[in-house]
């Protein structure tokens, strides 16, 4: 039987090349913690990790090394981000279309009197900018959004979103797990002031690695989630003021970053726009394809225009789950069903409680692959 890939939003598959290979070098050869030792095992970890941020930098236009904050998920991420930044009596702005990683949180700090408006997108999930003008409150402080959808792969307008957050003196935080490695994201001119990053999707790289990259004055209003030995300022008790430090308490996930510095390595080489050109390929031959299909209804956006290489179907008179188990039990396809820790964004697409089967593909798949799991839904949806 085939053996077919197609949950790339949870997780890709395979990484990039020689990901693996870094990770057993360090663990192998190298070994060492960074910030703590000064023997040239330390020395050349450390210059690893610093390549490492230099190279997300170049990935999303940011200028500053010290200001990318290594993490072990985005979830982590957001949580420091939320929980950090926003105080008893701030509100923000959400879309509907968020994942749990944020709303989770938020709802947490609700207890302490922080406050949310969650903007609704339409039933393909697009959002309109000016909805964001509507809800604007006096005590708003801060937008928390995702940059696509996990469900359905509806892009939300990062640009148009960005400079209402500039004129109306707003905090602007991306969630970029869909999209991070497969679509640009320009800190400067999408006005930016932290994005929060995995390393195991878009990027190629291993699961545990993951971070934010924030602007100066947002690292400054913020106050650290986790203390604890930095290997900086060891005289003193309390937190260092300055970047990364203020952030990255504890032994980071040194052989997560070493394999990440050769998944970005490959990302460079061969650009991502190339990548993801040839995923778009394959999500157009999917969706011409699914069209049709009787009995399966598609979720989100019909063609490739502002959408990613995510897709989901919810199948008419049929538990999506036992659509997903067939196809990995007998022709060996595997998806996601199910509601993808993101309710909000199902009952903004109509498919709550039920879910939908989700494919999502990257540049890695093939057209026989493709052609393969349209042939195994046409029999499937009869």
């Amino acid at each position: 039987m085939n053996r077919v890939y197609f949950d790339q939003a949870a997780t890709s598959f395979p990484k990039a090349p020689g990901v693996g290979d870094a990770m057993k070098y360090y663990l192998e050869n190298v070994g060492a913690n960074i910030n703590r030792g000064v023997y040239s095992s330390a020395l050349s970890a450390e210059e690893i990790v610093l390549e490492t941020r230099e190279a997300l930098c170049r990935l999303f236009n940011f200028q500053k090394p010290k200001n990318v904050i290594f993490t072990m998920n985005i979830t982590q991420s957001l949580n420091m981000l939320l929980k950090g930044l926003l105080k008893p009596n701030d509100h923000c702005i959400v879309s509907s279309m968020e994942h749990n990683a944020v709303m989770r949180p938020l709802l947490q700090l609700g207890s302490l009197g922080i406050s949310f408006t969650r903007v609704k997108g339409n039933s393909q999930g697009f959002l309109d900018p000016q909805d964001l003008i509507k809800a604007l409150q006096e005590n708003t402080r801060a937008v928390i959004m995702t940059h696509a959808s996990n469900v359905c792969g509806t892009i939300l307008p990062l640009k148009e979103i960005g400079k209402i957050c500039k004129n109306h003196g707003l905090i602007f935080i991306v969630d970029s797990a869909q999209t991070a490695g497969s679509l640009t994201i320009d800190l400067q001119d999408d006005n930016i002031d932290a994005l929060a990053f995995t390393g195991h999707k878009g990027l190629l790289g291993p699961q545990g690695i993951g971070g934010f990259l924030i602007s100066t004055q947002l690292a400054q209003e913020m106050d650290p989630l986790f203390a604890g030995g930095t290997g900086s300022l060891s005289d003193r008790e309390d937190i260092p003021p300055f970047l990364p430090d203020k952030f990255e308490a504890g032994t980071p996930n040194i052989p997560g970053i070493f394999g990440l510095h050769r998944a970005l390595a490959y990302l460079e080489k061969e650009g991502i726009e190339n990548l993801q050109s040839r995923a778009m390929e394959l999500t157009g031959l999917f969706l011409e394809g699914v069209q049709d299909l009787k009995n399966i209804k598609l979720i989100g956006p019909p063609g490739l225009k502002d959408r990613t290489a995510v897709v989901s179907l919810d199948f008419t008179g049929k538990d999506n789950g036992e659509i997903a188990y067939i196809l990995e039990k007998d022709y060996g396809i595997m998806t996601r069903s199910g509601l993808h820790c993101a309710p909000s964004a199902h009952q903004t697409l109509g498919t709550f409680p039920q879910g939908t089967v989700r494919f999502s593909f990257s540049h890695f798949n093939t057209t026989e692959e493709i052609n393969y799991a349209l042939q195994a839904l046409s029999n499937i949806a009869k």
